[in-house]
This record gives structure tokens, sequence and C-alpha cells, in this order.
């Protein structure tokens, strides 16, 4: 009876140390796997492919929103609409003008018809992000509502959505002051290429006074934008209501903007 609960002790004995092993070998398994920083692949009609390097650890809100919205197909047919040579071009823009931005539906199912916008991580903006815009980065297009106040500095650091840009030469004005989140691995010489593209002022220019000769005399569409994740979920990033600058103009007048458009019978 003794030598048979003995080795009953002994085979539970084994069993915990197995147990302890799978724990011990999960835990170190985790600890030491690396996971590769996700690869954006970008079509680029009558151009070619781009592959870009985005980075979770210098940007993550910006990097999971770029991939939610890149893996829904947000981007496909899209326009470079803004085009600087000697410094970038800007993509992202469903109205194709650089005034529109990406709703909560394109994120994920059942989201609302809504804008939304995502917080700034660079170093103004209190996010410890130190990746310089040189030749190559990446960055998300934002917002300047200082111009109108200096009293909107949040409003605007916080103001991106789906518009980004990427730097055909280096810039250190930028830096600190806009979210860059990864780095052209494959194909800067297509960026170059799309660079020096003819460009014009925009048609709608006496309306909204810009002269600045960037729009693309032909259209530089975005076939496609997909990341690959190497399996790993980056989820979705923290939203935030866009800053509503006319509501914001109408209450430095006193005015509440829900009476606007009516008249007193």
């Amino acid at each position: 009876m003794n030598k048979f609960k003995n080795i009953l002790w002994i085979i539970a004995l084994i069993v915990i140390l197995i147990l302890i092993g799978v724990v011990v070998f999960g835990y170190y398994k985790n600890a030491t796997m690396e996971i590769k920083n996700p690869i954006a692949t970008m079509e680029v009609e009558n151009f070619g492919t781009v592959k870009i390097e985005l980075y979770p650890d210098k940007a993550p809100e910006t990097v999971a929103n770029f991939i939610a919205l890149a893996n829904r197909g947000f981007y496909d047919g899209l326009t470079f609409h803004r085009i600087v040579k000697d410094f970038m071009i800007q993509g992202g823009d469903p109205e194709g003008t650089g005034e529109g931005g990406a709703k909560i539906s394109n994120l994920k199912d059942g989201g609302e018809e809504t804008e939304y916008s995502i917080k700034g991580e660079f170093i103004a903006n209190e996010v410890d992000n130190d990746l310089k815009f040189d030749e190559g980065v990446i960055g998300m297009a934002r917002n300047d509502y200082t111009s109108y106040s200096s009293s909107l500095t949040e409003e605007s650091y916080n103001s991106g959505s789906s518009q980004f840009f990427i730097m055909t030469k280096d810039n250190a004005s930028l830096n600190g002051y806009y979210t860059s989140f990864g780095k052209v691995i494959e194909g800067m010489d297509i960026i170059h290429n799309i660079e020096n593209v003819e460009v014009k002022v925009a048609d709608d220019s006496e309306e909204t006074g810009n002269t600045e000769q960037s729009t693309p005399v032909n259209p530089v569409k975005i076939t496609s934008i997909r990341v690959e994740t190497f399996g790993y979920d980056y989820g979705l990033p923290e939203t935030l209501t866009p800053f509503d600058y006319m509501s914001w103009l109408y209450s430095q007048y006193g005015i509440d903007p829900s009476t606007m458009g009516t008249s007193e019978q």
C-alpha cells in the first residue's frame, strides 16, 4: 500500500514539474520573442510599389490608426493631393482637398458616421517620440489653429485623422511638432518621382486664398495600402472628438451656432 502511495506521489510530482516547466517556458518565450515592426505596402498607380516600416514604439496610437484604416481599404483610390518639391508629398484625404478626414465607421464595423481625430504623438504634446523628419519618414498631417488664436494649441496638436505625408528631404523644423511614425525602406525613388510631377495652384484658390502651387495637374492615385503585422494585433486607436472651428468662431462673438440659418416668423 505504501509503495502504491509513493508511486502516486512520484507521478504527481512529475506532473507538477511538467506544468511548472510549461509555464516558465511560456514566460520565457513571451519575454524573448521578437515582434517585427509592421510593414506597409503602398501601390501607386503608374509609379510602383513603396514599402514603409512603421514604428509602434514611437507612436502607438498613430500606427494603430494607420493599420486599421489601411487594412480596411480606406486609402484605396485616394490621391496625393499636395506635393511640394524638396519637402514632402501628402495624401490620405477622402475629399482630395486637404480638408477631409476619416470617420469612425472607417475604423470598425458598426462605427458611427462621424469624423474623429487622434492624439498627436510628439514631444511638444508630451509624448517621447524622437524620430526625426528625415528623408523618407512618414508623418501624420494635422491642422494648425494657432493662426486664429494662440490658445488653440491643444486643438491643433490633436487634430490628426487620416492624412499623412512622406518627406522627400530632411526638415528639422517639423521635429517635435508633428507625429513621425515610420520610414520608407523600399521605393524611395518612386517617392521622388511623385515629388517631381507637374503641379498647379488649386482650382478653388480664389475662394480659399491658398495660392500654394502644390496640386498635381494629373492625379497621383494610391491603388492600395496594406500592412503586414506579422500576427500581432495593434488594436484600434483612442479616438477624440475633432475640434469644431466654426462653432468656436461663433462662440467668440457670442453666437449660438444652432440658431444659424433660422429666422423668426
